[in-house]
């Protein structure tokens, strides 16, 4: 896709550090996956960004001014997202909340970067996002993968005896950086071995080929990097062939998704995810609110997602501006009571006080392991 010419950005940039408050409302963008096998993850935030929106403008919005929402799907998908930036961008939304998966986030940053537009995920966890300096206008309310890598690890290793392990990955931003990370600390411990490490491709019908790999390598444990549809195809498979190893996966299986897809397979498999936060009296309160608004527990990320709304509000209120400059400085210096704890950001644009947990599936539902 063509990237903005000077001109638009330029257009962008005078409409982003004008007088913000100048504007008839504050427009949030809302980007993610809202369609699709993928959809799970991202209308959860969609549904956190409404509720925040709703009670801030029932108070009299952020000094006087009403939030609107500007909601783009883009399926989790990289030519998409960046589909999704450039309107955004285009329609004058001042701060993002998303988007969700990490090579659509990976995708669209550059534009939102170029138009210095403050972006907040709650999901996208691949680790160069904030480690690589390039976006400096990106923050996100969830760890790295590098962390949920190191707990997979260390988990497999000290609570599962872990000797021999396949380290599996959608080829993906996401599932291939959480593979990679946890090759090298399997490596680095130095107590179990690397017998497989494999990409899949992601929609395939069938993956018996890989089975059958984990089945000749005598792995015992299977660490796999990416989402619930591939997840739930390659349990069901390793049950069906009698393949015995322990599965071990991250928050893009963590989804109760996962268990409906994967039925009676989905049993025993163990998945990171963020720390359960629903006993923080907030957190409360916002799933009550959901359940009000919407008839349905929320899903996936809805915590982070709810925080994340809730830290850019706090900033573009404090800030007294929607200039991104001084958003960021408020989300990197000023402490913010959230769905998922006091936070505030570092200058990476990482979370401070936020972290996994390991979880498994228990008669058909995630319990997380202390």
């Amino acid at each position: 896709m063509k990237r903005f010419s000077g001109l638009v950005i330029a257009a962008c940039l005078s409409l982003l550090t004008s007088s913000a408050f100048g504007a008839d409302t504050i427009k949030i963008g809302v980007a993610g996956a809202h369609t699709g096998d993928l959809a799970s993850y991202g209308l959860p935030t969609v549904n956190a960004a409404k509720l925040v929106a709703k009670d801030v403008n029932a108070k009299g919005g952020i000094d006087g001014k009403q939030i609107e929402l500007l909601v783009q799907d883009e399926e989790c998908k990289p030519e998409k997202a960046t589909n999704a930036a450039t309107k955004l961008v285009s329609d004058g939304a001042v701060v993002v909340l998303g988007h969700i998966c990490s090579g659509a986030t990976k995708a669209a940053l550059p534009i939102y970067t170029e138009a210095k537009v403050v972006t907040m995920s709650p999901s996208a966890t691949n680790p160069e996002l904030t480690q690589s300096g390039q976006y400096p206008t990106f923050f996100r309310t969830i760890a790295s993968d590098d962390a949920q890598a190191k707990l997979g690890v260390d988990f497999a290793l000290a609570k599962l005896g872990a000797k021999k392990i396949a380290v599996l990955h959608d080829k993906g931003d996401y599932g291939k950086g959480y593979a990679e990370y946890a090759q090298k600390f399997i490596k680095e411990g130095g107590q179990a071995e690397v017998v497989l490490f494999e990409g899949v491709t992601p929609g395939a019908v069938d993956y018996s080929s890989v089975v059958q790999k984990i089945r000749q390598s005598g792995a015992d444990t299977v660490m796999f990097g990416g989402y619930h549809p591939e997840a739930s195809k390659i349990v069901a498979q390793l049950k069906k062939k009698r393949v015995d190893v322990k599965f071990i996966s991250d928050d893009g299986v963590k989804d109760d998704t996962f268990i409906k897809v994967a039925g009676a397979d989905a049993e025993g498999v163990y998945a990171s995810g963020p720390q359960d936060v629903s006993g923080l009296e907030m957190n409360k309160a916002a799933r009550a609110a959901h359940m009000t608004e919407f008839g349905t527990e929320p899903g996936a990320f809805f915590d982070a997602a709810y925080a994340a709304m809730q830290a850019l509000v706090n900033a573009i209120d404090k800030a007294d501006s929607t200039e991104s400059d001084k958003i960021m400085n408020v989300l990197r210096t000023d402490k913010v009571d959230t769905t998922v704890g006091t936070i505030k950001f570092d200058a990476r644009g990482d979370a401070e006080g936020v972290g996994f947990s390991m979880y498994q599936v228990q008669n058909g539902a995630y319990v997380e392991l202390k």
